[in-house]
């Protein structure tokens, strides 16, 4: 397994920073990487991806040397072991509401004695074979990201004991999903309010690191924002198909303006 550069970065105390892949060209994460990225964030939560399109997902970023992020549609073991059996560098588990929940990820992620994620010898992963088990599993419990995201109010509630556990590398905010869960805008003050709370309980505990989106529209924090609440990660936004619509808009419109004029 090649070194995951974000975990690298996080190591350093540097800031990691990825994109959105939702459309299903693998072309779209070998861009990502060319452009400079450190993370593709392969999401099956909210597209219709299936294993073998993840797996191509997961070749483009190792062609191009970037961290395969995938968030996974659920905390379901079978499934976090497919996706990591494709070779996916990174896994990020939605809805994770306490302890219980994170303890359940870290076992799906990790090789014993740190988890219970189960050993197949001849995945792709292993490079078919190739890298020995016992070497497979050190790197991996090593390198692999694991990313945990609080999204509910229980999770807000119990942020420390989720932060506690071992073996989560960032706890992500689900920013829309928490707005919504606390009944509020995202730039709401009782929301800025709780992003503070989960910020100084995740670094009072000083295990994980946290994860939040740089220039989300609706709370568009910038680098220095994000470096005083401690995030180590952040995907960057918009999304690869709001900046296609976007920038095809952009164009019609343009072209609508010149017409105009003339």
């Amino acid at each position: 397994m090649i070194k995951n550069r974000v975990k690298e970065k996080i190591r350093q105390d540097e800031l990691a920073i990825g994109t959105y892949v939702s459309l299903t060209d693998p072309a779209v994460a070998e861009i990502i990487g060319l452009a400079g990225y450190d993370a593709a964030f392969i999401d099956m939560e909210h597209t219709a991806f299936d294993i073998p399109l993840v797996e191509q997902m997961i070749r483009a970023c190792d062609l191009v040397g970037i961290v395969s992020l995938v968030r996974v549609p659920d905390n379901n073991p079978k499934m976090i072991l497919r996706v990591l059996e494709s070779g996916a560098q990174g896994i990020q588990v939605p809805h994770i509401s306490g302890r219980e929940d994170a303890e359940s990820a870290v076992k799906a992620v990790r090789y014993a004695p740190l988890g219970e994620r189960g050993m197949g010898g001849a995945t792709r992963a292993t490079r078919y074979g190739v890298i020995p088990m016992n070497e497979h599993k050190a790197t991996s419990n090593e390198e692999i990201l694991l990313i945990v995201m609080v999204e509910d109010t229980t999770a807000i509630e119990q942020i420390e004991d989720i932060a506690s556990v071992d073996g989560i590398d960032l706890i992500a905010i689900g920013p829309t999903d928490l707005a919504q869960a606390l009944g509020v805008e995202i730039n709401n003050a009782l929301y800025r309010q709780t992003i503070e709370d989960i910020s100084k309980k995740i670094r009072k505990i000083g295990k994980a690191r946290m994860a939040f989106p740089l220039n989300l529209p609706a709370y568009p924090l910038g680098v220095t924002e994000l470096i005083r609440l401690g995030v180590a990660y952040a995907n960057c936004g918009p999304a690869d198909v709001s900046r296609l619509m976007e920038s095809y808009r952009l164009q019609v419109q343009e072209v609508h303006d010149q017409l105009h004029i003339s």
